[in-house]
């Protein structure tokens, strides 16, 4: 054989040895990515929770009271993270137990209160999560969003079926101090579904959030935020918001400790919103308190108008945390609020109790809206297992009923909610 054969044939062969071990790395590769699924599912995390609520609501706008008595039962799935990947699935099934004595905005029972926890099976999350990158978290898909207290972007958590949203977020922690987190959505999964009706179950979205935080020390955090809102089958709640929010804690004595909240924002319209308009919002919150006692005092305000739609909006907070339990200002009466509130915390009889006192205003004008008083326990049963009582009377000061604004209307509601974890 000469040379340019023995040539030729040592070509044929190296390249023949390079597929061949290349087949064979692609072999190995797949074998190690299969065990390491089959690792990640076996070690999959896996959580079962049920909430059983009890809910009555008397509401001068009816002659009948409402009698609502639900269960939530959910199933969260995160197999183990694979290089840096991770999953997580959670499904949420609400069903009523009786007679349906309630309107859930999808049972046609118009003559008694709405209690909005309508029956289903619902996706509520399906993402996946990447964090390869040293500080850095990137979640692609349905997703629970909480941005700093809620009031402009939450979960609605205390309904039984919660508010998720289809959106892509990254945030990245600059050292110990920096955080910040950009997310776009695309859909947002009310708490009104899953079936179809009125108020539509989800709003179609154009979204964009930023958040930024600084943590200067113990007695000093900023927050600063843009939220840019553009609802397509909801016009009237589009709108773009700018915020800045410093909270912090200071030792006073032993375990006592001084707490401070103070928080501005200012809001216009977006997008196809048929109505031009500029309002701000702020609160000033401070108190005093230690583990099993606490004393808080606050005064938040979202300014109105006399023009229609010009009030300060917030579609897609966790209402229910803010101005009363009896959910009386879901929407924000056009002449706006003041909400002045004072609230007592503590721990007895085994429960962490909290009891708040509202004084309702309008923002602009003259009128006293109405007062609140909420209390609740909540006894925490060994370490999967707790009972909440809790209970919200409104009292109206305007003296003419209107069936359409809440806060006209004298409503008073109570909750008993058993919960269990595995």
């Amino acid at each position: 054989m000469n040379s340019a054969k023995r040539k030729r044939g040592g070509h044929r062969l190296a390249a023949g040895a390079g597929t061949l071990l290349a087949m064979m790395a692609t072999g190995v590769a797949a074998e190690t990515l299969t065990e390491q699924i089959a690792a990640s599912v076996k070690a999959s995390t896996v959580n079962l929770g049920f909430r059983y609520r009890f809910e009555a609501v008397d509401d001068d706008a009816f002659s009948e009271d409402a009698w609502a008595n639900t269960l939530r039962s959910r199933l969260t799935l995160a197999p183990q993270p694979i290089s840096g990947f991770g999953v997580l699935v959670e499904i949420d099934d609400v069903r009523n137990i009786g007679a349906e004595k309630f309107n859930d905005t999808r049972n046609g029972v118009t003559d008694r209160p709405s209690v909005i926890d309508p029956e289903g099976t619902d996706l509520n999350q399906a993402l996946l999560r990447y964090t390869g990158f040293a500080g850095t978290e990137i979640t692609v898909g349905r997703q629970r969003i909480e941005r700093n207290n809620q009031r402009f972007v939450g979960g609605v958590g205390w309904r039984q079926n919660e508010q998720t949203y289809d959106a892509a977020t990254i945030s990245h922690k600059f050292g110990d101090k920096l955080t910040a987190s950009y997310t776009f959505v695309g859909q947002v999964n009310r708490i009104f579904g899953p079936e179809k009706g009125t108020p539509p179950r989800d709003l179609d979205t154009n979204t964009n959030l930023v958040d930024v935080s600084y943590a200067l020390a113990p007695a000093l955090n900023l927050a600063g935020y843009w939220y840019q809102m553009d609802f397509d089958n909801a016009d009237s709640f589009s709108n773009e918001t700018y915020g800045l929010r410093a909270t912090g804690a200071i030792p006073v004595s032993g375990e006592w400790k001084f707490g401070y909240t103070a928080e501005f924002a200012t809001q216009s319209e977006e997008g196809d919103n048929p109505v031009d308009y500029d309002a701000d919002y702020y609160l000033v919150e401070a108190g005093i308190g230690q583990p099993k006692l606490g004393l808080k005092a606050g005064y938040e305000v979202l300014e109105g108008d006399t023009a229609a739609g010009s009030a300060f909006r917030t579609p897609l907070a966790t209402l229910h945390a803010f101005q009363g339990w009896a959910d009386q200002f879901l929407a924000t009466p056009n002449g706006g609020i003041e909400d002045l509130y004072v609230a007592v915390t503590g721990k007895a009889l085994g429960a962490d109790w909290v009891v708040t006192w509202h004084d309702f205003s309008a923002e602009t004008g003259s009128q006293d809206w109405g007062t609140e008083l909420d209390v609740s326990a909540n006894w925490p049963l060994a370490k999967h297992y707790a009972v909440l009582l809790k209970g919200a009377t409104y009292d109206s000061d305007v003296t003419t009923m209107n069936p359409a604004q809440s806060w006209t209307r004298d409503t008073s509601k109570y909750w008993l909610m058993l919960t269990a974890t595995f």
